[in-house]
């Protein structure tokens, strides 16, 4: 089976390179899922922007980390699992904590709502009930959240 192959910084042109320095400056190297990405520069360029423009919208950094491990469980992605784990312990979160999100079990009424709705959504293929969205947004969710979650939701997708 043919599949994208990683690249490296020998193998990229230059706005590419400019890139994978930046990434190398934020998380100490470049992951393969960005190197395999970079067989197109638009899709990796334009993964990024979107990414980090969504991590400044609507959730806080222990939200954004559970939606990747409810997404991430729900397609059963070992390697986004440990990443995000790691992740969510470094943004707070206990690992009987980050064991609940990924079993889909919280305490937490309000990101019980978030992470059942990015279930769904991934299960679904993008699809949610209404029980979900009413759930959601009855804990203090708004539409602007909802539109970000289903973003979310596609980003980690890709990343799986």
């Amino acid at each position: 089976m043919k599949v994208l192959k990683p690249l490296t910084n020998n193998q990229v042109g230059e706005q590419t390179q400019t890139i994978f320095s930046s990434i190398k400056q934020r998380v100490g190297r470049v992951p393969n899922l960005y190197a395999a990405m970079a067989n197109s520069p638009n899709l990796l360029g334009g993964f990024l922007v979107f990414e980090a423009t969504l991590k400044q919208g609507s959730f806080s950094a222990k939200e954004n980390e559970a939606i990747a491990l409810a997404v991430s469980q729900s397609n059963d992605c070992k390697y986004c699992l440990s990443a995000h784990s790691a992740l969510g312990k470094m943004a707070g979160y206990s690992a009987e904590e980050i064991a609940g999100i990924r079993q889909g079990t919280v305490t937490d009424p309000k990101l019980q709502a978030l992470i059942t709705l990015a279930t769904e959504l991934t299960y679904n293929k993008g699809k949610a009930s209404p029980e979900a969205i009413d759930a959601f947004l009855s804990v203090g969710y708004t539409a602007q959240s909802l539109a970000e979650l289903i973003g979310f939701v596609a980003i980690r997708n890709i990343t799986n």
